[in-house]
């Protein structure tokens, strides 16, 4: 497969992320009388993450997220020559679904970014006023748990074509236990992107939201490159004689 066909897949599937996941958040979540809430945004994620895995994940493999192609990568699983512009590729996508999703949610007249257009934050601006600290263990844990999930289900010993649920289920998962915490990032695309339209304390805190997801990534990788290699001892063990 052409690598511009590649980065097409990836910047519409980040695209569909920011724009399902986000959008959600932004457009329904406190709706009134049938605001779907935490679990409703929580499903929103998993769903996006999903569908784009049938969609395009025999043309790209579907990372969407900076944070997976790294992971991908370290696991040995993904071109070293792709990695940036995967990576560029889906903050591009993630920026255009949240200019999108600006542009419907400013179309509602009480509308205002600075209540936070779902930016990822953490002390005053995290959801629930958890600190730096907690914030950044939250993030480097779920991401390794995320990346783990996806290492495991599209391994070539796992059921086949059951991944994107698990990895779909995943996601979900994840957003239940850590929106409270950062408004759950594991994916620096999709924070940069929102980010942007949202006021100045967003982009001074983006730095922790690169930094945790690629770290959580990274430990996953080495992890699970660890699980899966053959065990030495029994490799190199004689054959008994008949």
């Amino acid at each position: 497969m052409h690598l511009s066909k590649k980065l097409t897949a990836e910047f519409i599937g980040t695209f569909w992320l920011v724009l399902g996941g986000c959008g959600s958040a932004v457009l329904a979540a406190a709706f009134p009388e049938v605001g779907i809430g935490l679990l409703g945004v929580s499903l929103a994620f998993g769903l996006t993450v999903l569908t784009m895995a049938y969609a395009i994940g025999h043309i790209s493999g579907c990372h969407l997220n900076p944070a997976v192609s790294l992971g991908l990568f370290l696991a040995g699983r993904f071109n070293k020559a792709e990695l940036l512009p995967y990576m560029l590729a889906q903050v591009l996508g993630g920026i255009l679904g949240a200019a999108v999703l600006y542009l419907i949610a400013s179309g509602q007249p009480e509308f205002t970014a600075s209540s936070g257009f779902a930016a990822n934050g953490y002390a005053e601006h995290s959801p629930g006023g958890y600190s730096l600290t907690a914030a950044l263990v939250c993030e480097i844990v779920m991401t390794f748990m995320f990346l783990f999930i996806i290492l495991g289900a599209t391994d070539k010993r796992a059921p086949a074509g059951f991944a994107p649920i698990a990895i779909g289920l995943g996601l979900t998962l994840i957003h239940l236990i850590s929106i409270p915490v950062t408004n759950t990032s594991v994916n620096p695309a999709r924070s940069t992107a929102v980010a942007l339209f949202t006021e100045n304390w967003a982009i001074s805190q983006l730095w922790l939201f690169w930094l945790a997801p690629l770290v959580g990534a990274a430990i996953a990788a080495v992890v699970y490159k660890w699980m899966e290699s053959p065990d030495t001892d029994m490799d190199t063990a004689p054959t008994p004689e008949t």
